[in-house]
C-alpha cells in the first residue's frame, strides 16, 4: 500500500505565514478591545484584519507564495 498523497502545500510560504500572523494579532487586539469596550479599537483591529489579507495577497503576487519564484523549497 502506498502512503503517497498529493499535498497542495497550502500555507507553507512566507506570504501565508506573514498574513496569518498579522491577522492573529488583529483578532487578539480586537478581542481585548471588545472586552474593554473600546469600539474605535475594535474597528481598527477589523481594518488590520483586512490589511493582513491584502499583505498576504501582495506577497504571493510578489513571488513569496506557495511555489513562488522567491520561495526556497526545502528537500523532504
Amino acid at each position: 500500500m502506498s502512503t503517497e498523497h498529493a499535498d497542495p502545500g497550502h500555507g507553507h510560504s512566507p506570504a501565508a505565514w506573514t498574513s496569518v500572523i498579522i491577522m492573529l494579532i488583529a483578532v487578539t487586539i480586537g478581542t481585548v478591545a471588545f472586552f474593554l469596550d473600546l469600539p474605535w479599537l475594535v474597528w481598527a483591529s477589523a481594518a488590520l484584519l483586512v490589511v493582513g489579507a491584502i499583505v498576504g495577497w501582495v506577497l504571493a503576487r510578489a513571488g513569496y507564495g506557495v511555489g513562488g519564484a522567491k520561495v526556497v523549497e526545502k528537500a523532504h
